[in-house]
């Protein structure tokens, strides 16, 4: 296993990521934008999601395929970001044929951010329309991360999170890609150390380079969550996109993206807490051509919850500070 050529999302071909940022806001959108439909899915795994046009994605549900995927702050104002999406796409002729009609399938997930020093006096209605339609519009190979996007106003318990991404490519010569936006409960690096809980599945030093600590902090083991700072912890969820080159049904799909959570519990603590809405979206491409035997959906599955944990660590390790920060990023620890 090896990281892709950008060591992105976008290593998976037939996908591009869009951001769409305001920093008075604090807060913003990333849309994944599929060159073709793309057989998608999800697993929501935390107890406090927010989310549109995600009953559709279930196996057993008619619609095989998504145009777009939506990454949004926000809270539930955010889900306003997929009609910005939709329009986009409409205006581009792409949409599930209904007849003459076509309409644009752009499922969505959003974090809280609401309570992270950002204006949201926004009147009338929310920005998230307008940025949703940015974001699409900005949609590339090669894509911002860290504070910008979904992970613009992102805070974990114990420095700002933010949009983090990785690749790999496996030995069968499929390639998993892995986008997400980190505004988890609990925190990304262990104890009071500047270490990551993902260090173990690091590339080339792509988060730093410091590995486990040792000795290994005495109180590691103690959660270290937002409600030390805020009694209603409410304002969290890490959202997700796993995406493959490999032919999956959306059966398999989907249990790539149940293994794609075993990565937030490999580089979170605590992870799927009942304040978070954790989800991960899983898209096959299928541009490899290939269908995968059993043995290597096995390893994309297991490769999928290593590459997770590393976006989950450079979404972190990739934000920025800035004037009014609640929280100090990583690199002021």
């Amino acid at each position: 296993m090896r990281p892709g050529p950008k060591n992105r999302l976008t290593d998976v071909a037939g996908l591009t990521v869009g951001n769409a940022t305001d920093h008075v806001l604090r807060s913003g959108v990333t849309v994944v934008l599929c060159e073709e439909p793309a057989t998608a899915a999800v697993q929501v795994l935390g107890g406090a999601p927010g989310t549109r046009e995600t009953d559709l994605l279930e196996p057993h549900n008619t619609v095989e395929a998504v145009d777009a995927l939506v990454l949004s702050g926000g809270s539930a104002f955010g889900l306003d970001a997929a009609s910005g999406v939709q329009a986009g796409l409409r205006e581009r002729g792409r949409g599930f044929a209904v007849g003459p009609h076509r309409v644009p399938i752009v499922p969505a997930a959003i974090l809280f951010d609401l309570m992270n020093g950002g204006a949201k006096d926004w009147g009338r209605y929310p920005p998230y329309r307008e940025l949703g339609h940015a974001a699409l519009a900005e949609a590339t190979a090669d894509f911002a991360t860290g504070s910008v996007g979904a992970g613009t106003g992102a805070l974990t318990a114990t420095c700002k999170g933010g949009l983090g991404t990785a690749s790999s490519v496996v030995e069968g010569g499929f390639t998993i890609g892995a986008l997400v936006a980190v505004n988890a409960l609990g925190s990304a690096t262990i104890g009071d150390t500047r270490h990551f809980w993902a260090a173990p599945f690091e590339e080339a030093d792509e988060f730093g380079g410091l590995g486990l600590p040792f000795p290994f902090p005495a109180d590691a083991r103690t959660p270290r969550t937002k409600l030390s700072r805020r009694p209603t912890g409410t304002e969290n969820t890490t959202i997700a996109v796993i995406a493959t080159d490999a032919v999956l049904t959306k059966a398999e799909a989907k249990r790539l993206a149940i293994a794609a959570h075993d990565g937030f519990a490999r580089a979170l603590w605590p992870a799927h807490t009942p304040l978070d809405g954790d989800l991960v979206f899983a898209l096959s491409t299928g541009r490899s051509g290939r269908r995968p035997a059993p043995e290597d959906f096995i390893t994309l599955c297991a490769t999928a919850a290593a590459t997770m944990a590393r976006a989950i660590a450079r979404g972190v390790h990739d934000a920025t500070p800035m004037p009014g920060d609640m929280l100090p990023s990583w690199a002021l620890r």
